[in-house]
This record gives C-alpha cells, sequence and structure tokens, in this order.
C-alpha cells in the first residue's frame, strides 16, 4: 500500500509543489473555459437604459449573447461578462430604448410607394401638379403615374378632387393617385377612359363612383370603387417589389423599428419576405395578417390562413391573424355611425359587412385561437366589432385572446370601458390625430362637435383598462415613429397649433408612449415574453437615439434621430454620425 511515510522528505515537497501547480492550472482552466462560455458577444456601456422591466427599469450597460440579452445592469456588473473576443460599445451616455414596433403597417405598398410621386405636404393643387410633370417628365417610359398623399382640404368646400386636374398636366398617360388614407383616389380621363368608366357604370359594393351633374365621373373615386381603376395598372415584377422591400427595410431599421404588424396586403408577398430572410437580408420582423375581405368567411380563406400560421411562426416571419374592415373613414362619409354626420345628416355611412356574418367570421377565427384585426373608424363599427369579440370570447370560452381593434377614431362614451373588460386591444395611429386642416376643418365638422369631444380617446381608453398599441398605417402617414409619439403627447400640430391642443384631455404621457410603441405592441401581437423590453431572455431589439427624451420638451421629440439600431443583437442601422463616433473619427 502506498504511503507518504516512505517517501524521502526532499521527494515529498516536491510532490506536493507538483500537485499544487497542476491543480492551479486544472482550475484556471476550468475558469478560463467558464468565463469563455458565459462571455457575451457584445456589451454596450455607459448607457441611459430605459429597460421597461418594472423590476429594473433604468440601468447603465447590457451584454448580448447571439441573438439574445445575456444580462442588464450596472457598467460594473456587466463586465463580469467580458471576454476576449467581446465586442465593447460605448454608448456615451445615450438613451438606449427596446427595438420600436409599429403595430399596423401596409408594408409592401409603403415600400413601393418610395419609387412613385410622393403627394405628402402637396398642400395646393398647383404643388400637386408639380410634382406629378416632374415625376412624369424623369419616367418618360412609365406606362401608369401611380402615387399617394394628397388631402381632402386641398380641393376647398367639394374636399374631392377632379380629373381635369391631372388631365392638364398628363393628358397622354393614365395617372392614378391614392389619397392620404388609402380610402379615396383620384384618376385623370385617360385612366377612367382605359377602366371602361361611364354614366352608366354602376357603383361597386363599398365604393362610389362620384359623378358630376351630368352623371359624368368627376375622378374621385371612394373606398373599392378605386379598385375599376387600380386593377388595370401594370404589376411590379418580383424583382422590383424585392428592390423595394430592401428599401423598406431600411426606412424602417433607420427610424429604429424593429418589428412591424403588416394589416393587410403583404400576405400574398410571405415568400418574398422569405427569400429576403434566407439571403441573411431581412432586418425587420414581421407579423403578417391575411386580409379577409367582406362579405363572408369562406373555406378557401382558412385554408389560406391555416397554411400560412403553419409554415411561418418564428422570431423573424410569423402569420396566425387575419385582419378584416368594417367601415371607411370620416373624411369621406364612409365611416359607420351611429348618429348621422353632422355636415350631412343624410349620410351615417355603412358598415362593409352584414353584422351577423362579421360575428360569425369572428366567432369561427376565435374558436381556432387566431389573432383578429378589425378597422373600425366610426362609433357604430367600433361598437360592432365589440360586440363580436364579446360574443366570440362567450361562445368558445376562450381566454386572453386579445382581438384588436384599429384606429378607433370615434367612439361612443359607453364603449370605451369594454376595452379593458373585454381585453380588446386599441391599435392606434398618433398621427391620425394630427390637428392640422384635414383633422380640424374637415375630419371634425363632418363628425360633429359631440363626437369629436371623444376624438382618438386615447387616455380614456388606457384609464378604463385598456391596453394601447401604436403604429403608423404607413403609407398613410410616415413610418416615423418619433412624429407619433410627439403628436400623442401634445396632441398639436409642429407650429404648436391649436394652442392648449387637439382634445387635451386624450393626449398620453411619454412614458405610456414609448410603451405603446415597445412591450404594449409586443402584447399586442402575443411576444411579450420574447421583445418589447430588455430583460435577459429577451431578443436583443434595441435603439439608441440622440436626445433623452426624458429631459427635453415634448414638442422636440420629432427631431428625434436614431443613432444605431440592432435587431437580434446585430446593428443592422448606424447614422452617419453615429459611425464617426464608432470608428474612433
Amino acid at each position: 500500500m502506498f504511503s507518504s511515510k516512505n517517501l524521502p522528505k526532499g521527494l515529498l515537497r516536491l510532490l506536493v509543489a507538483l500537485l499544487a501547480v497542476l491543480s492551479f492550472a486544472f482550475t484556471e482552466a476550468g475558469a478560463q473555459e467558464k468565463v469563455g462560455a458565459g462571455a457575451a458577444d457584445t456589451i454596450i456601456v455607459h448607457a441611459k437604459i430605459y429597460t421597461l422591466n418594472d423590476k429594473q427599469p433604468w440601468a447603465e450597460a447590457l451584454a448580448i449573447k447571439a441573438d439574445k440579452i445575456l444580462a442588464v445592469g450596472s457598467d460594473k456588473d456587466i463586465q463580469a461578462y467580458r471576454g476576449s473576443l467581446t465586442k465593447i460599445v460605448d454608448a456615451g451616455g445615450h438613451l438606449l430604448l427596446p427595438g420600436f414596433e409599429d403595430c399596423h403597417i401596409h408594408f409592401m405598398d409603403g415600400s413601393l410607394g418610395l419609387v412613385e410621386v410622393d403627394l405628402n405636404g402637396a398642400s395646393s393643387v398647383a404643388e400637386i401638379q408639380r410634382r406629378v410633370k416632374v415625376y412624369a417628365a424623369s419616367h418618360p417610359k412609365e406606362p401608369w403615374i401611380t402615387g399617394m398623399g394628397w388631402t381632402y382640404p386641398t380641393f376647398g368646400p367639394a374636399a374631392l378632387p377632379d380629373k381635369k386636374i391631372l388631365d392638364e398636366v398628363v393628358p397622354d398617360r393614365p395617372v392614378y393617385l391614392v389619397a392620404f388614407d388609402g380610402h379615396s383616389s383620384w384618376a385623370n380621363s385617360k385612366a377612367l377612359a382605359m377602366a371602361g368608366i361611364s354614366k352608366q357604370t354602376p357603383d361597386p359594393a363599398n365604393g362610389k363612383i362620384i359623378r358630376d351633374a351630368n352623371g359624368e365621373a368627376t375622378g374621385a373615386l371612394k373606398e373599392s370603387a378605386g379598385d375599376l381603376v387600380a386593377t388595370l395598372m401594370p404589376k411590379p415584377t418580383r424583382e422590383e417589389r424585392l428592390a423595394a422591400l430592401r428599401k423598406g427595410i431600411h426606412e424602417a431599421n433607420q427610424f429604429g423599428l424593429t418589428r412591424v404588424h403588416s394589416a393587410g396586403q403583404d400576405f400574398e408577398y410571405l415568400d418574398l419576405y422569405d427569400e429576403l430572410r434566407r439571403k441573411g437580408e431581412l432586418t425587420l420582423r414581421f407579423y403578417v395578417a391575411y386580409f379577409l375581405n367582406p362579405p363572408e368567411l369562406r373555406g378557401e380563406d382558412l385554408e389560406k390562413i391555416e397554411q400560412a400560421r403553419r409554415t411561418y411562426h418564428d422570431d423573424w416571419i410569423s402569420g396566425g391573424v387575419v385582419k378584416t374592415m368594417l367601415d371607411g373613414v370620416v373624411e369621406a362619409h364612409t365611416a359607420a355611425m351611429l348618429t348621422p354626420y353632422s355636415d350631412d345628416p343624410s349620410q351615417s355611412g355603412k358598415l362593409f359587412w352584414e353584422p351577423a356574418k362579421y360575428k360569425a367570421a369572428v366567432t369561427e377565427l376565435d374558436r381556432r385561437g387566431l389573432q383578429i384585426f378589425t378597422h373600425a373608424i366610426g362609433d357604430l363599427a367600433v361598437r360592432t366589432a365589440l360586440d363580436a369579440y364579446e360574443g366570440a370570447a362567450r361562445t368558445n370560452q376562450t381566454k386572453d385572446a386579445r382581438p384588436r381593434i384599429e384606429h378607433i377614431e370615434t367612439i361612443s362614451a359607453e364603449d370605451i370601458p369594454r376595452f379593458g373588460k373585454l381585453g380588446v386591444i386599441a391599435s392606434v395611429q398618433p398621427l391620425h390625430l394630427y390637428p392640422d386642416e384635414d383633422t380640424l376643418d374637415i375630419w371634425a365638422r363632418n363628425a360633429g362637435p359631440e363626437r369629436a369631444q371623444r376624438a382618438w380617446s386615447f387616455h380614456s381608453i388606457e384609464e378604463h383598462g385598456g391596453r394601447l398599441a401604436f403604429g403608423s398605417d404607413w403609407p398613410v402617414v410616415t413610418l416615423n415613429p418619433w412624429t407619433g409619439i410627439e403628436t400623442g403627447i401634445t396632441r398639436k400640430t409642429a407650429q404648436g397649433k391649436p394652442e392648449g391642443g387637439f382634445v387635451p384631455g386624450e393626449a398620453v404621457s411619454l412614458e405610456d408612449a414609448i410603451k405603446a410603441y415597445t412591450l404594449g405592441a409586443a402584447f399586442a401581437g402575443r411576444r411579450e415574453k420574447q421583445e418589447g423590453s430588455l430583460e435577459p431572455g429577451k431578443l436583443a431589439d434595441l435603439i439608441m437615439v440622440n436626445q433623452d427624451l426624458f429631459k427635453i420638451e415634448p414638442e422636440e421629440i420629432g427631431k428625434t434621430e436614431v443613432l444605431l439600431t440592432m435587431v437580434g443583437g446585430r446593428a443592422v442601422y448606424e447614422s452617419p454620425e453615429w459611425k464617426k463616433v464608432s470608428d474612433g473619427r
């Protein structure tokens, strides 16, 4: 039997020393292996981090491993996750926020619009004519001139345009321009002729051809009447669509968006988004709704919806959601109201669905566990959607289904508490209330003073337990969320009008506005466990901005610029200003 007593003292001391060296070596190797396995890929330090995590609202630093957040804490705490290969990002005291999510967007349309006539901000007929003429001259081979962004007040009390305005600048090619809200369109004589629109052409379902005293089409087309012309336009090629999507995604990342919720028109192009993902070019996450057309839910609809849910269900592209429309817009008198319009008592709008068929569709979709987005702007449409959601939950005994109503521009006082009671999410777009001439002179006039006092009731819905989720409705308004946040807080124009704000009692706080674009948006997309706040285990989707929103005046928020956008731990956008800093120049 071996015994140390039998060894000479010198040899024993040598063995003890050797064992100590080996023990230290093994311990050090084990420690290095542990540090290597737990080391972060990226660490951001010296930041002012607003986490949206109630247990840790503020922090200085965070660590990222692969596409997830590893740790959040002080600069000192996060140093423990530093390894030899860890990239260190010095935020220089800048504000860091969770990545923003746009809860209502038409991404393909918006992306294609980046290469069409842009009429946003064109406040006169002359300016519209100038932009159309310039575009036509610079695109001589384009068979059609298309664009978007005109507003109703541009055309005076009538609030609708005439084909003659376009004929004066482009008489030889068809022109088709969509209003800023997407619910009215405008065609020149060439386009109307190509569509065969004459005195005898009947109005389509859920649409109206505007006519003059002689019965001739004026060129203004409401709702689905625009499809009579739009269906004739040449369809972009696959490569043209992919190129447009790349531009749109870059635009979104530049504004700090890391996910968008598509509210229709993108579903049929899911394969294009998937192609970008396979090529490593997808730097924006997508939640894509199937657009369900009235008048009923059909078997073929369900097949397409279920197929998409089976195919797309990861962190980048996911389905399992349905969007439909109950009505139109206030400006065009197509939003469905409980009582007649103030400016024209002969009109009260109408529902695009028969209520019984809509409720049946909602009940079946809810039974299948599919989330539902319903466009509802008029107070009758909002009530109809709430009734349908309440009935579906009662019939199916579903819990936490999170059905959504999109827009909610008008609402009856008694329906406000129902959002919180029923667990219905208010998916709203703060820039839609921007109190310019369209809102104050057209929208408020049509809705009337009684309804206008509850215009875009963000605060009241939230105060009664409802959840808010913010979006843009791009290309109806800009993709830029910062102007939306400013409008939601101030309810004023950039010029500070009206004094005191438009229905100021419905303004939200800065904290609530940020939440509606982050954690509230993630909740609205059933992904609050994976994203929406900066805490360990969640996706490393975050943004760094050039000014501290908590220290500036609310009227300055719209000027915010994004310095850095990260999606899944990867920098997908860096501003020129930030690149200079990060490059050490």
